[in-house]
Parts: C-alpha cells; structure tokens; sequence
C-alpha cells in the first residue's frame, strides 16, 4: 500500500480475504498487491460487520480527546474514523482527514456533506509527507495502516513535528498470527517489531489497550 501510494492506506481488511486486507489502490505501488475494484473497496471499508471487531466508538473513548482540540487521521479512507473524530473534538475542533488518493478524498468529502459536520479539512497527502501543519495536532490517529509505509520510522518523525506539546499519536494494526479477519500474516508487522521502529522514529510508549481482538492499540509520545 502506499504512502506510497497505497491509497487508502485505511483501515481495510474488512474481510477475511487477504486482498481486501492489502488497503491499497488501483494503479498503486506498495509492499503489497492493490484491489482492483476501488468502488467495492470503499463498501468493503464501510461495511457494517466491521463495528464488531474494530470497534470505533470504543477505540475514539479510549483516545480521551476533548472538545475543542484537533486530531489527524491518517489514511482516512472515506471516513470511518473521521467522522466520529469530528463528533469526539466538537465544532470548535477539528480534524485532518489525511489520504494520498483523489477518489477517497471525493468520497470522504461526500460523507461529511451527508453529515453537516464543518469540522474535517481532507488533505491530499504526498507518499512520503502527510502535509499536516506542524505543531497543530492533539492527536494523530493511524488505523491497519502503519505497517504499509515504506520507510516507517522517517514517517513518524513527519508525524511528530505535526504535534503540539503533549500530543500523541495512536497506532492500530493487525496481530502478526492468523486471524478471522485481516491480511495474511507475512503482510503484518508484530507489536515488537512496531515499537522496534517507533523508537527509532522517536516515539516511546505510553499506554496499551487490550480491548480489540485482531489488532494492538498502542498510544505513544515523543
């Protein structure tokens, strides 16, 4: 997938089948294959079992965030988290929607008309830079998405200097073993391996959730 143009380098894997998994677009480069179909993708993104195993509600109370600050989610997607980001911060807060792929954005875009929420601004992300304001972000959320970079650890440095003071950045990705849900094992990157490379993009961890089935849920900090 791509920051490299993975698209979408959301949150996927809505099914058991790996291709589904591999968060990436047609006409994409990335560490893993591309779904053909970018239509079914967003459908597969949205489908609605997903609350079940993912679920949002929970991940975005166990974030803590407060009205009136700003998040980021990177890898947008069309909004899954997103939008319950936007209801989470408030009209005085605000949310950066960050995805490399013009279709996912238009889609996005879409869904926060549908809503009347004021409070997104997508962002047309370059495969290497999230093009987030630096020193504006409360909070960076990134879902099934991290272990699709392709040079991991610089990214999160980008992300860092996009933190206000006291920010925090989430990671959320598949458990690297075989599971009813999400891409196969060998297109997954282990805990221990994610806090191998957080470190080294200067990232120390500050607490661990244990509510998800498929997936860690890590909160990290500068």
């Amino acid at each position: 997938m791509s920051l490299r143009r993975a698209g979408a380098w959301c949150a996927a894997a809505l099914l058991a089948l790996p291709v589904v998994a591999q968060q990436g677009r047609p006409g994409g480069s990335g560490r893993f294959g591309n779904p053909p179909d970018l239509e079914s993708y967003i459908a597969q993104l949205e489908e609605q079992g997903r609350a079940g195993w993912q679920k949002p509600d929970q991940v975005v109370s166990a974030l803590g965030l407060k009205p009136g600050q700003t998040a980021c989610d990177v890898g947008a997607g069309p909004g899954y988290f997103s939008l319950r980001l936007a209801r989470a911060v408030g009209k005085a807060g605000r949310v950066f929607a960050v995805d490399v792929e013009p279709v996912i954005l238009d889609a996005l875009r879409d869904r926060v008309g549908q809503t009347g929420l004021t409070n997104v601004t997508p962002v047309l992300a370059l495969p290497h830079d999230p093009l987030i304001p630096p020193g504006s972000c409360d909070l960076i959320l990134i879902v099934n998405t991290y272990h699709h970079f392709p040079d991991g650890p610089a990214y999160l440095r980008r992300l860092i200097a996009a933190l206000k003071p006291g920010g925090r950045i989430a990671n959320i990705d598949f458990q690297k073993r075989r599971t009813a849900i999400g891409p196969p094992p060998e297109q997954r990157l282990a805990r221990d391996d994610f806090l191998k490379e957080a470190a080294a993009g200067g990232l120390r961890l500050l607490a661990e959730k244990h509510f998800l089935p498929y997936q860690y849920f890590l909160l990290l900090a500068p």
